[in-house]
């Protein structure tokens, strides 16, 4: 392929709406354009890697045995409405109505849609196990659309389904995806750590996250030098530290004034304590039922582990005037000690369990408790004590007991065990060798296709632009013809593109009429992985010039022209 032949547009400045390194290339290198707010098209290049990625995607998940279908985008309201997700979902689905006003929805995931298919065309233990995927766009309203193809509206999608017989089989398929995942994203040139995850709206059961760890990630991640576990914030568990809780000798509470301050930091100024010895607390609404739950005043709660402790379907703080009805306070002074509702369930993390000395809200505006003693002065079983803070750098590893550390990460995968979660809800069974009725269990195994393409970038680039890995360069090869009026250059440019190509490497020849500082700039910024100099001055000397694009400036090899295709084969299998 020529370079005057496609659409190739390089700009020199990064755009203003871009915050990190990857939307920034990304635009720069004519990989995508925005169109809108979370919205882009895909620009030659950029449908090259595109669709590298999906081969890779699409070549492994056919060699574990997974069938490839296509259903489509539009959803109707009829399949939400079975597992009640229409209305759980949330402002996020793109929601519409027909010219018959039918109710229908831009599909954000499948589950229902693929459910529904099964239901309707397995019958018998002999069709199973089945999984089957699709390479599909998804749509999400985004609030705040951000990152380019990290967060936006639109996006590329691999979303994968299994059937199984029982749980045993479905454990199998499970681990057989996930394995799956692991040479997906090792092809694609990625280092991606798998992470326990928390299933959320998608499923109660088992899930690993796959991320890619980069410090312009949005999740938190929460690893283990010692034993390697890694969790996602929203799950990641420690185990509790008791000996802060437990210091000096327990003394009889004693309420204080404090009239200015409600926060944790402003009574910890006012009262001249450590953060430490204060307990925050705060009341949810968990399924339209209030709930109280304290944590160590230095920590946050995790909701998304009080949301699963309760089983609730939906959690959320508590409004106003609910808060003062169960505690006799404004949110700011309530605390577990004595709230005015004396059937409020209260809930507290397990490092709280026997501490003492503790600062609390005193159910009473504008006052506090000092030297609370949780096994003196609250009222909470011993069930309701639990892990229910967001884990943070030092906390000890839930497994290995040392340090853990929190790192950032993009995740570009995820696996899920659902269950009976979907069959359930739509009746899908098969029939065993006795003839009896048994519902299908069912896993879920997603890849952000188009977000895998930015993290590639993410993780690999550097001041001068992207570095590609061979599997997904939009081409592997940038022959750069500084003498495009040669013939003899010329002529050795062509060849060289007919023997790589004859070896299946795709090449790009860069024959602009352009200075050479701008052919390695823009080279450099669409940071093709193999770049070779052609031109009159180089050939006199003997030879091209081979570059691999990771490596350092000064590395370049000079190469005979017809040894060159074999070099460059080496050093891409290399």
């Amino acid at each position: 392929m020529k370079w005057s032949k496609t659409l190739i547009q390089t700009l020199r400045d990064n755009p203003q709406d871009a915050e990190i390194d990857s939307h920034k290339l990304l635009v720069r290198a004519g990989i995508v354009k925005k169109l809108a707010g979370g919205l882009y098209t895909y620009l030659p290049l950029g449908m090259r890697s595109l669709k590298k990625v999906q081969a890779i995607v699409r070549d492994e998940m056919d060699k574990a045995g997974a069938l490839e279908i296509v259903m489509p985008i539009l959803q109707p309201a009829e399949l939400w409405r079975t597992t009640g997700r229409w209305d759980t979902m949330g402002p996020n689905m793109f929601k519409l109505k027909d010219r018959a006003e039918r109710e229908a929805a831009l599909g954000p995931t499948a589950e229902e849609e693929v459910t529904d298919l099964v239901k309707s065309v397995v019958g018998s233990y002999r069709q199973l196990p089945v999984t089957l995927y699709q390479i599909q766009w998804k749509f999400r309203d985004e609030t705040r659309p951000r990152f380019g193809l990290m967060r936006s509206k639109e996006f590329l999608m691999k979303d994968g389904y299994s059937f199984d017989v029982d749980a045993e089989a479905a454990d199998k398929t499970y681990w057989n995806m996930y394995h799956a995942y692991e040479r997906i994203f090792a092809r694609c040139g990625l280092k991606a750590v798998p992470v326990e995850a928390d299933g959320g709206d998608m499923g109660d059961s088992q899930t690993h996250e796959f991320h890619v760890l980069a410090d312009a990630g949005e999740d938190g991640i929460a690893f283990c030098e010692g034993c390697g576990y890694a969790a996602n914030l929203e799950k990641a568990a420690r185990k509790a530290d008791f000996s802060a809780s437990r210091d000096g000798a327990s003394e009889a509470i004693e309420e204080v004034e404090t009239p200015s301050a409600r926060t944790i930091e402003e009574v910890s100024r006012f009262l001249g304590l450590e953060p430490s010895r204060f307990v925050k607390t705060l009341v949810y609404s968990a399924d339209g039922k209030c709930v109280m739950v304290s944590v160590p005043g230095d920590r946050d709660v995790n909701e998304v582990k009080l949301k699963r402790f309760l089983g609730a379907k939906t959690l959320e703080l508590a409004a106003f005037d609910d808060v003062l009805a169960v505690t006799g306070a404004e949110a700011g002074f309530v605390g577990p000690v004595s709230p005015a509702d004396k059937t409020l369930r209260i809930l507290a993390d397990i490092s709280l369990k026997g501490a003492f000395g503790r600062v609390t809200g005193a159910n009473k505006n504008g006052y506090h408790i000092k030297n609370v003693d949780f096994s003196r002065d609250v009222s909470i079983s011993e069930a309701d004590y639990s892990d229910f803070v967001v884990a943070a750098a030092g906390d000890a590893c839930p497994v290995c007991g040392k340090p853990i550390a929190i790192r950032r990460g993009i995740e570009v995968g995820q696996v899920f065990k659902l269950g009976t979660k979907y069959t359930d809800a739509f009746k899908a069974v098969y029939k065993n060798d006795k003839l009896e009725e048994k519902t299908i269990v069912m896993g879920c195994y997603g890849v952000g296709v188009s977000r895998t393409l930015q993290a590639v970038i993410e993780q690999s680039h550097d001041k001068d632009g992207i570095v590609w890995p061979a599997s997904v360069s939009p081409y592997q090869v940038c022959i750069c013809l500084l003498d495009p009026d040669t013939p003899e250059a010329v002529a050795v440019s062509d060849a060289l593109e007919s023997a790589l190509e004859a070896k299946g490497i795709d090449v790009i020849v860069d024959d602009r009429a352009e200075r050479p500082g701008v052919k390695f700039k823009d080279a450099d910024l669409i940071g093709f992985t193999v770049r070779v100099v052609v031109g009159a001055k180089g050939l006199a000397n003997g030879g091209v010039e081979i570059k691999l694009r990771s490596e350092d400036k000064s590395k370049t090899r000079i190469v005979a022209p017809e040894l060159a295709a074999d070099c460059i084969e080496g050093l891409l299998r290399g």
